[in-house]
């Protein structure tokens, strides 16, 4: 049976859960529509912030390859080295071969992308403190 199929025989959800379904959209909408206008504020777009913040939010290292953002992004690679150019082009990030692999190639962050992250992630964390429950399960 395809997905459709199945969906079109799934029971509907009780009352309560619709509406906080609706509630987590409506707020999830509200951050993005906040995170969209304070990156361009600040002259970069929602991507190349969320791209910066994977970058450095690697447990244990500061850098990410390709394939970890592209996952992180859940975008295609060629997209995501697409991104990483534009970026690099902007002075955000830099390339670099891996000393454990050559073949890999590591994305850091420049002192560039180092403010500008600092800056947006300030400005975001700030504003997702509204949904503590995102940081609370990760301090356990």
């Amino acid at each position: 049976m395809s997905s459709r199929g199945r969906a079109a025989s799934a029971k509907m959800p009780e009352k309560k859960d619709l509406e906080a379904m609706s509630l987590f959209r409506y707020q999830l909408r509200q951050f993005l529509r906040f995170s969209e206008e304070v990156t361009h504020a600040e002259g970069v777009t929602p991507l190349q912030y969320q791209m910066m913040l994977h970058v450095r939010g690697f447990a244990g290292r500061d850098w990410a390859t390709i394939g970890e953002i592209a996952e992180r992004l859940q975008a295609a690679p060629h997209g995501t080295v697409a991104l990483v150019s534009r970026c690099e082009a902007s002075g955000l990030v830099v390339r670099r071969a891996s000393r454990a692999d050559r073949r890999q190639v590591e994305v850091h962050l420049t002192a560039k992308g180092e403010r500008c992250l600092a800056r947006l992630a300030s400005q975001h964390k700030s504003e997702i403190d509204a949904f503590g429950w995102v940081f609370e399960r990760n301090r356990e």
